[in-house]
């Protein structure tokens, strides 16, 4: 069973920085495309942040030009570097990933056990 490990979340003030990684546990499945979602408490989730197999990027607009999504094909690991964090972003973050090349930016193969960040004003 693939399992997809997080790694990164923490406490952080207002205005500091934050990078999430995600690794597959097998090498058998590979991560040609990924997101990044995220749940506060009393909200539906949401996503944040997404790469395509090919490369392509979208971003939350409550998170562009702050969040950065990356892949490192080498390691099969998905990233978020995330900056100038604001209280707001505070919630649990979850990767996802699928090795299909086509599919849409919410359809996913295996989904992240979530990984808390929490900024303080």
């Amino acid at each position: 069973q693939v399992q997809l490990v997080e790694s990164g979340g923490g406490l952080v003030q207002a205005g500091g920085s934050l990078r999430l990684s995600c690794a597959a546990s097998e090498n058998t499945f590979r991560i040609n495309a990924g997101g990044w979602f995220r749940q506060a408490p009393g909200k539906q989730r949401e996503l944040v942040a997404a790469i395509s197999a090919g490369g392509s990027t979208y971003y939350a607009d409550s998170v562009k030009g702050r969040f950065t999504i990356s892949r490192d094909n080498a390691k099969n690991t998905l990233y978020l570097e995330m900056k100038s964090l604001k209280p707001e972003d505070t919630a649990s973050y979850y990767c996802a990933a699928r090795s299909s090349i086509g599919g849409t930016r919410y359809e996913y193969d295996y989904w992240g056990q979530g990984t808390q960040v929490t900024v303080s004003s």
